[in-house]
């Protein structure tokens, strides 16, 4: 099995680097460059949503993404132990509507040897904000380097 580095033991920068791979994954909005970082029996728990195993989670990322328009994530490390991040983050996006939300959420992941996850647990509240009140302006895909993080912009 291919490894995904950086690999569990973590540190303080190999978590943030996890941490930095994923949102640039997910700023993606590519389910099939997502799934690639899970175990094929990856477990998940994301809001109301239980998805087991990579094709259920693709399943899961094409029908959000669809939902989902123009969509944007920061995410924070907030804490790790040897094979576990901690995460918070933020994403806005706009429904069919035109309807602007910020969700906010924290993750908890668990990592095998390989460094793949294993286990993936989320909650997300959805606030409807105004497009004025939007804080994400980047051109969709990985945020910039010098873009302020969460706790930068107060969230």
């Amino acid at each position: 099995m291919e490894k995904k580095l950086p690999l569990p033991p973590f540190n303080p920068e190999t978590a943030a680097k996890k941490v930095r791979m994923a949102e640039d994954a997910w700023n993606s909005r590519d389910p099939d460059r997502v799934v690639q970082v899970y175990t094929e029996d990856t477990v998940w728990r994301n809001r109301a949503e239980f998805p087991v195993g990579r094709e259920q989670v693709h399943q899961f990322l094409q029908r959000k993404w669809a939902r989902e328009s123009e969509y944007r994530l920061i995410k924070e490390l907030w804490s790790f132990t040897e094979n576990r991040i901690a995460v918070r983050f933020a994403y806005e996006w706009h429904d069919e509507s035109g309807q602007w939300f910020r969700s906010y959420g924290n993750e908890n992941w668990e990592f095998n040897e390989s460094g793949y996850m294993q286990r993936r647990f989320a909650s997300i509240n959805d606030l409807p904000i105004k497009e004025v009140e939007r804080k994400f302006h980047w051109p969709l895909g990985r945020r910039p380097e010098d873009h302020p993080g969460l706790s930068d912009l107060g969230l």
